[in-house]
């Protein structure tokens, strides 16, 4: 057999069998190079699936006359000139394989011009031939192209394609992908004649999040939080979806590489990992996730469709994934679930505590909530009350010593034993105080200890947010108040870099409410402040009272510094006495 050189019009055909695999192919590549040229407005018209017609126009900076022919040629390109641009690729498109490969397999009509331009042109191809022609056009500044009969002169490749409703799925969900890595560009897809999408510029933070909504769904833009890290020339950005809200079937699941639409293994097995145990095994991740890399350390000449990359450094870029995502969802905090189950498993706790019956647990939402509304009671005396009164509080005190007076020398020994204290909801706890049973208020409380604390612990990766003019000078003005509350905090320009936060808090949503404190910080008054953001904290849900009573377990042996109420037992005493009776 004679060894010999591939005819172009053969070698072109070869390329598009692994360029163009389907009609979504086609639009991948000819809307990777409007965005190449700078397009802010893109428009795809597609007909029978795209088997009939895929139509491209965009508002870049267009061909000149003169390179329209070799447009068309195979390894002709704009994006790179030699070895050193391949090593560091910025571009969609590199390879000059595109717009000769599809021509080889359809008919395709090129009209552009550019804005220093007098007028546009056109030039068509038409399958194995190749000849193309070239005649002057009205076209507006930019470009469009057309793509008709796709595979018309390859009868095999034209008979795998499926249907046209499957064909537009798979362009439709091109879109999705490429719409996401560019919110400053508008997007337009009609399918049939029939507008299908329509996504305007979303150029600040409130519009890029709408686009979320409405390409990954509603559900996965009310569950996913926004996330920003970086390390060093690395930086990884986008949502990722709390693990409570993840589904058994693939949402949402989407990555990018220097603004690259990716599929690559390493990227997903990092994102995985760092899932780890807080998803079942049937459970998928959901993320829209940007890793931006210098482009000399990674490879992207690597699939002709470009759709894996090389990292030089993977273990790095794999690491720091891991470690990235792993941070933001541990700071995801769990949806609290509802507060009737709550509160009646924690008196059925405080019940097993006191050696009361079992009956105790059976507190409605309204006789429990009545518990709550009372005076303050702080110094180790107790204040007036605006349910009971102390005599009352003695005399319910009274009963429940008479109930159990039978009870045993190591009963009485174990509730002189070390504090109960067991959290109540709503910011506060039951305690024993010196005259009976008390409600805490914990954010009243641990003000103070809080202040006195001052202990530190570090982020595994700072937490970057945006500021305002006026929260910087929030910032800056209460900077030694911040430290004191065991914050860590670095200034730069707009943004505000927490590098530490107290040791309770570093498994809380950060993101979500540090900016929210920025308001209740009263330099002068350093206690009121403290309270007013555990107040907050507890009451959003972001923060639970048992993670308080755990941490400060040793501060709250001394009740002189408890702010607390006296506990109405009545309702419950009442509820347990009909439950006796036959």
């Amino acid at each position: 057999m004679t060894i010999k050189i591939l005819a172009p019009q053969l070698a072109n055909q070869i390329a598009a069998g692994e360029v163009v695999e389907r009609p979504a192919s086609v639009v991948k590549e000819l809307v990777e190079n409007s965005l190449d040229a700078g397009a802010s407005q893109i428009e795809i018209d597609v007909d029978k699936g795209g088997s009939k017609l895929i139509r491209i126009r965009d508002n870049g900076s267009g061909i000149a006359e003169h390179e329209l022919v070799l447009a068309l040629s195979r390894h002709a390109t704009s994006k790179i000139s030699d070895l050193d641009d391949l090593a560091q690729i910025t571009s969609l498109g590199f390879r000059g394989e595109a717009l000769a490969s599809i021509s080889s397999v359809s008919r395709l009509t090129l009209t552009s011009k550019p804005a220093g331009q007098a007028a546009a042109w056109q030039a068509q191809a038409e399958g194995r031939d190749m000849a193309v022609t070239v005649k002057p056009a009205a076209h507006p500044d930019g470009t469009s192209i057309e793509v008709v009969d796709l595979f018309f002169n390859t009868p095999a490749r034209r008979k795998f394609l499926r249907t046209d409703k499957t064909e537009f799925s798979h362009i439709d969900e091109l879109v999705k992908r490429l719409a996401l890595s560019r919110f400053d560009v508008s997007w337009l897809l009609t399918h049939n004649g029939q507008r299908i999408r329509r996504l305007p510029h979303a150029t600040s933070a409130q519009a890029r999040q709408k686009r979320v909504a409405i390409l990954c769904g509603r559900a996965f833009a009310e569950h996913a939080a926004y996330i920003e890290n970086s390390c060093g020339a690395i930086k990884l950005s986008g949502w990722i979806l709390a693990p409570q809200a993840c589904q058994n079937t693939p949402g949402c699941q989407y990555s990018y590489v220097n603004g690259r639409m990716m599929r690559d293994k390493l990227l997903n097995h990092a994102i995985r990992q760092a899932y780890g145990e807080r998803l079942t095994p049937e459970q998928q991740p959901g993320f829209v996730l940007y890793l931006e890399i210098v482009p000399a350390e990674v490879d992207v000449n690597v699939h002709p469709a470009k759709h894996e990359v090389r990292f030089h450094q993977a273990r790095l870029v794999h690491d720091f994934v891991v470690s990235a995502l792993s941070d933001a969802l541990s700071q995801l905090t769990e949806q609290q679930v509802p507060q009737q189950p709550v509160l009646q498993q924690q008196v059925a706790n405080s019940a097993a505590v006191y050696r009361m019956p079992e009956g105790a647990e059976g507190v409605s939402d309204k006789q429990s909530g009545n518990q709550t509304k009372a005076g303050q009671w702080g110094a180790g005396r107790i204040a007036t009350s605006e349910i009971a009164s102390q005599s009352q509080s003695r005399q319910q005190l009274q009963y429940l010593q008479g109930q159990y007076a039978t009870v045993s020398a190591e009963a009485t020994v174990q509730i002189k034993s070390p504090l109960q204290i067991l959290p109540a909801g709503q910011g506060c706890a039951i305690a024993q105080g010196p005259e009976g049973l008390v409600l805490l208020d914990l954010a009243a409380t641990l003000a103070t200890p809080w202040l006195h604390d001052s202990s530190q612990a570090p982020l595994l990766l700072p937490l970057r947010l945006p500021i305002t003019d006026t929260e910087k000078q929030q910032l800056l003005a209460a900077a030694s108040l911040l430290q004191q509350l065991g914050f860590n905090i670095l200034v730069q320009d707009s943004t505000a870099i927490v590098r530490a936060v107290a040791p309770w808090l570093r498994s809380t949503s950060i993101s979500q409410w540090f900016l929210k404190l920025l308001p209740l910080l009263q330099i002068e008054n350093p206690v009121q402040s403290s309270r007013a953001i555990l107040s907050m904290l507890l009451s959003s849900y972001w923060l639970t009272e048992t993670v308080l009573l755990d941490y400060f377990a040793s501060m709250l042996t001394d009740n002189e510094l408890w702010l607390a109420v006296p506990l109405d037992l009545s309702s419950s005493l009442q509820a347990l006495n009909q439950q006796g009776q036959p």
